[in-house]
């Protein structure tokens, strides 16, 4: 017969065996019209049940029908112990759900390749050194004549691909009136021809778009936002905005999948590098380079000429760093040019998340594992159980080989049943966590599809599952030995042992995941509550643009207007607010002195700006109506530590270039761009500047800081917008943000690893609990009429507690001391996410160690009682 035939019989065995009796009988009628005694004719045929198992044998697949088989009876096993399936089901799927959301984050984020042709040529160029701050760093951003030089010197060996950081821009279609956010790159000509990228509709930027400054403003729209915009409205081609000073006109709409380069964040604009106001400036980096290596170059020759030109064009750049110390900027000049692969593209939510899943990777591989020796626990008192069931088959004639997949069947089940659960679950829980990830000006977009790559994964561990919980209790049920188990075992403690091994594999799993997700949870906590130096609550940050630069007077004007508003207490103006992104740094030199190695970051602020985000004033004044920039600043306490000694600043004078400035106050410190960094030395300047000559210097940009007498000040946000271009044409706010959001936002990551942390923690203990706890009550079971006798002889109830949970206590302490080890190997992977943490302190190793022990005692309670509560008379007699 056909093997098709043969699988066919396969799932029509009772047709089968009608066919296989109707033609034993219609031999028998043959025989019989022979003239043949039937009885003599059915002994020469023999056995009919044997006649019928060789005939079955030879026309189905018999592996393909012990297996059909075994998966009948797994089903069936499983639906007879509801409550344990149910409980190992839910246990498997939530582990491996977590590892599949886990996979989809990483896959999007780092892994899936950009939808441009041969992404695998692709690397970013970096530099990694000591920057001018003292710390290591890795820097990704260029300036334009270095990039071009750089691209020249590798010519015919790697094309060089300049592409902007995504940046949120304010265009209008229409009027001035009506401002538009979308999100801009600035990309190099060749960037679409080098993608092999084909235009949904019109054309594609080429080289000689991006050949002169300012000559092609033109643009090309992402297919995402030709959708979202325009409702793909062909009309959209030949439609022009304006960008700042620029008009640009729509050429075409990039194809379908291309959202950019900048991984978790969609493109909205393209338009040429040559239109960037700064692209011929050497000391402005606002770029990135990508790089496609040509086929067979070497990446280390390669790497060595870019690093080689490179270095040399910010040695001739050093020439003008004047009044640097020497050691600074030969630190600057020894920093290395590297290059990253980027065939997943290159973004700041990869650098800065980067770490972070591989910790959450980590920590969901443990707990997968902890699940899985539960599961495996549960399956070998469930093999120990039924070691009578399984002698019996071996005498039978069942072998070896048979019993190891009955038992690989139904662990097959409990994967497949958990996979569903975990699909359900990592469905839900990614795009949850990218949710998480989204500051309120600058959400994450991540593609987390569902495709062969997620199904392919998902298959694979579902496998691995597979193998990690039943192989041993396969393996062990296939070596039993059926005389000794009906005689009911040699040996009741070799039962328990693999049990016991398997409780103290996941002690020592759970101890890393329990220290991590503690050492986690206490980084946000202090992040969370490190002293601000002011206060967050009421404040409202309106981000403006002028159409063309004002007069300060003008700003104060609208400042003005805006103090009439209901619900607004006080109103002052500065460059940006603090942890709003914005910089603007310096070397100072103070009493003539060269300039120091550390840098001095300086904000613009109008009178009443320190009262407003109350800040205290240590010594001197606040800044009054008449001061402008340079002339007079407030300093922080780093300031005056770093800079005057720790002295009182007031009175004494400081330079930054050729602006020199009196200290007329020093106030409290507070954070300037970032929680997680140590407080910057800074110096607040008048928001009122002039030039040389004392004129006024008019101001493009600027924000409005509103302090409102309502808890929840966006509800004066639609106000106070439409309030500023009331007050005066031309001004247009650009964003609105709450200080509270600035600050949440500064702690985003740290919230995030918290709260999956927490989870995996949660999870682990429950796991490891039930698992402890369901292998206690297995050796109460076993040992019942042990128990039993000691009670009728006078044992203690201390002594039978301790008999009871004296080997698994061992197995915990022996898994809570190999968990330590490897929670302190692991430690030093994850020191660069936390903050304010000493991972040396006994309180980070006490506390899970005390919460695996409590969970421990919490577990063996249930198993305590019932043996204490075992009648050892009824127990005999039964016995």
């Amino acid at each position: 017969m056909s093997l098709w035939s043969r699988i066919g019989n396969v799932v029509r065995g009772d047709r089968l065996n009608r066919e296989i009796e109707e033609e034993f009988e219609s031999h028998l009628e043959e025989a019989a019209a022979a003239g043949r005694d039937p009885a003599e004719a059915r002994r020469a045929f023999g056995s009919a049940l044997r006649q019928r198992e060789e005939s079955r044998d030879v026309r189905m697949a018999a592996w393909l029908d012990s297996l059909r088989a075994d998966t009948v009876f797994g089903w069936r096993q499983l639906w007879k112990r509801k409550v344990t399936s149910a409980a190992a089901v839910l246990s498997l799927g939530l582990a491996i759900g977590a590892c599949t959301s886990a996979f989809r984050l990483i896959d999007a984020l780092l892994l899936r390749p950009l939808p441009v042709s041969n992404p695998q040529q692709l690397y970013a160029l970096a530099r990694q050194g000591i920057g001018f701050n003292g710390q290591y760093q890795t820097f990704d951003g260029w300036a334009y004549p270095d990039f071009q030089l750089m691209g020249a010197a590798v010519k015919g060996q790697a094309e060089l691909l300049a592409i902007s950081y995504a940046e949120s821009v304010d265009l209008t279609y229409r009027s001035d009136e009506e401002i538009e956010k979308a999100s801009l790159q600035y990309v190099s000509g060749r960037m679409f021809p080098s993608f092999g990228l084909r235009p949904a509709l019109g054309r594609l930027l080429t080289e000689d778009d991006d050949s002169k400054p300012g000559a092609h403003p033109y643009a090309v729209l992402s297919y995402d936002y030709w959708s979202r915009r325009f409702g793909r409205d062909p009309r959209a081609l030949g439609r022009k905005f304006r960008l700042g000073d620029n008009l640009f006109e729509i050429v075409g709409v990039g194809p379908e999948r291309f959202t950019g380069t900048e991984t978790g964040t969609v493109t909205d604009i393209f338009v040429p590098t040559m239109m960037q106001t700064g692209v011929l400036r050497d000391d402005w980096t606002w770029h990135r380079a990508l790089a496609r290596v040509n086929p067979g170059v070497a990446l280390e020759p390669l790497q060595a000429k870019l690093d080689g030109t490179s270095r040399a064009f910010e040695a001739n750049r050093a020439k003008g760093f004047t009044g640097m110390k020497k050691e600074a900027i030969d630190r600057f000049l020894a920093e290395k040019v590297i290059l990253q692969p980027a065939a997943s593209g290159a973004s700041d939510l990869q650098n800065t998340y980067r770490r972070s899943l591989a910790a959450c990777g980590v920590l969901v591989a443990l707990v997968l594992l902890i699940a899985c020796a539960n599961v495996a626990n549960l399956m070998t008192a469930q093999a120990a159980a039924r070691a009578r069931e399984m002698a019996l088959r071996v005498s039978i004639g069942a072998g070896r080989w048979r019993l190891v997949q009955l038992v690989l069947v139904e662990s097959g089940w409990l994967a497949l049943l958990a996979s569903v659960v975990g699909a359900a679950f990592a469905w839900w829980s990614a795009p949850f966590v990218v949710s998480r990830i989204n500051p309120a000006d600058n959400p994450a977009h991540l593609d987390l599809p569902a495709d062969w790559r997620v199904f392919g994964f998902g298959l694979a561990l579902t496998l691995v599952v597979t193998i990690l919980f039943g192989l041993a209790p396969a393996l062990r049920a296939s070596t039993v030995k059926p005389a000794s188990a009906l005689k009911g075992g040699s040996d009741p403690h070799s039962r328990r042992r693999p049990m016991h091994a398997l409780i103290g594999i996941q002690v020592a799993f759970c101890f890393p995941v329990l220290l991590v997700a503690g050492l986690f949870v206490t980084t946000f906590d202090r992040l969370a509550h490190r002293p601000m130096g002011f206060s967050a609550e009421r404040i409202l940050a309106l981000d403006t643009i002028a159409q063309r630069p004002q007069p300060a007077v003008f700003w104060d004007q609208v400042a003005e207007h805006l103090r009439t508003v209901p619900g607004v207490e006080s109103v002052a103006l500065a460059g940006w607010t603090l942890l709003g992104g914005g910089a603007w740094n310096g070397f100072v030199s103070v009493n003539g002195a060269p300039p120091g190695p550390v840098l001095a970051y300086f904000l613009s602020v109008s009178p009443g700006w320190r009262n407003l985000m109350k800040i205290e004033l240590l010594s001197g004044s606040d800044f009054r109506a008449e001061d402008t920039s340079p002339g007079v600043a407030l300093v922080n306490q780093t300031f005056a530590k770093e800079y005057f000694n720790g002295q009182n600043p007031v009175g004494q004078f400081f330079t930054k270039g050729q602006a020199s400035y009196r200290v007329v106050g020093m106030v409290r410190d507070a954070p300037y761009r970032s929680l997680r960094e140590p407080i910057l030395p800074v110096a607040y300047v008048p928001f009122q500047g002039v030039d040389k000559g004392g004129a006024p210097q008019p101001l493009r940009t600027g924000t409005f800081i509103v302090r409102t007498s309502s808890s929840n000040p966006r509800t004066l946000a639609s106000v106070l917008r439409l309030s500023v271009s009331q007050a005066r044409a031309g001004f247009r706010v650009s964003n609105v943000r709450t200080q509270a959001e600035l600050v949440e936002a500064q702690t985003v990551r740290e919230r995030l690893l918290a709260m999956l942390a927490l989870f995996f923690a949660s999870v682990a203990l429950l796991l490891a609990g039930v698992g402890l706890y369901g292998v206690l009550d297995y050796s109460v079971l076993q040992r019942r009429r042990e128990i039993g006798i000691r009670r009728a002889i006078g044992a203690k109830a201390s002594h039978i507690a301790g008999r009871v949970t004296r080997e698994v206590f061992a197995m915990v302490l022996a898994g809570a001391a190999a968990g330590l080890a490897l929670g302190m190997v692991s430690v030093p992977y994850i020191e660069g996410l936390l903050y304010g943490v000493n991972t040396g302190d006994a309180a980070a190793l006490a506390l899970p160690a005390f919460t695996i022990v409590a969970v421990a005692l919490l577990a063996a309670a249930p198993a305590v009682v019932r043996a204490l509560r075992i009648d050892p008379a009824k127990m005999l007699r039964s016995e």
